[in-house]
């Protein structure tokens, strides 16, 4: 087992271990979560007393599917953005286990979830980082937004402050991600329609302004869900596709998987793309 994340109740242990944590993190191949207890010796601590970390920590247990989980031609690397209580996490819990949890923790510092899926025949593994929305937490938040293919950028249609704050998010991703991240804006809770408090059309109206793709979705009945993730990465592997993105440079969230060939950006005519970096 692997830890993958601990959920502490001060913000000063998780600001110290984040960077362990995404070390630790960074070569786990399944998604299967369960929860266990740990003592963990920390530099917040007096250094010949462990450290007990008294919440969940998130460890990652093997599945049947980690060998096919193996083979790949793409990893694409996402983070959920957006305010607290938006349904972040239960979007990615209905992404990766579909299933919908009526009452879910709030998120601290960041949690992990990955899955494969199939866009144009070619298997891609989505990595996804479900970041925190609190303001305190907003600069651990912003270090995930570094090396980032795509993201989900996620409101409440029965909060209309969430959707007021998408702007303030969207500055955050824009200043901090590649100029070349696909942003996917979600409006959840669409299965509240009777609660709502932003129409749809402002929703799309957002999004066509600022460049980015839009859905709503409903982490509860699973609506759209599927297709929120999906689309973002087909539009990210277009984007390599028409060399938009140079795949072989890692700073744009995106590495090969086993057996592909290195240098290549998988244009639909088999040209090299000879743009050297995510950004161009």
């Amino acid at each position: 087992m692997r830890l993958i994340i601990v959920q502490s109740r001060t913000a000063s242990h998780r600001l110290t271990l984040s960077s362990f944590l995404l070390h630790l993190s960074s070569s786990a191949q399944t998604v299967r979560l369960q929860e266990a207890s740990l003592t963990f010796r920390c530099c917040l601590c007096h250094p010949k007393q462990p450290c007990p970390l008294p919440k969940s920590i998130l460890l990652l247990s093997p599945s049947p599917a980690a060998a096919s989980d193996m083979s790949y031609d793409y990893l694409f690397k996402y983070i959920i953005i957006g305010d607290t209580g938006v349904g972040k996490s239960c979007l990615l819990l209905q992404f990766t286990d579909k299933r919908f949890q009526p009452v879910h923790d709030l998120t601290i510092g960041v949690e992990f979830g990955a899955r494969m899926v199939t866009i144009d025949g070619r298997p891609i593994k989505l990595q996804i980082w479900d970041t925190a929305g609190q303001e305190s937490f907003r600069s651990i938040t912003r270090s995930y937004y570094r090396g980032a293919a795509g993201a989900l950028l996620v409101y409440d249609i029965t909060r209309r402050e969430t959707f007021n704050h998408l702007a303030s998010w969207l500055e955050d991703a824009r200043q901090h991600a590649n100029p070349n991240m696909t942003i996917m804006l979600v409006g959840n809770k669409c299965d509240l329609a009777h609660r709502r408090a932003v129409s749809k059309e402002e929703g799309e109206q957002f999004a066509k302004e600022n460049g980015l793709l839009f859905l709503e979705a409903s982490a509860r009945t699973a609506q759209n869900v599927e297709e929120a993730f999906v689309k973002t990465a087909a539009k990210i592997l277009q984007n390599i596709q028409e060399g938009v993105i140079d795949a072989s440079n890692e700073a744009c969230g995106i590495k090969f998987g086993h057996g592909r060939p290195q240098g290549l950006s998988g244009g639909r005519d088999g040209t090299v793309s000879q743009r050297s970096g995510c950004c161009s």
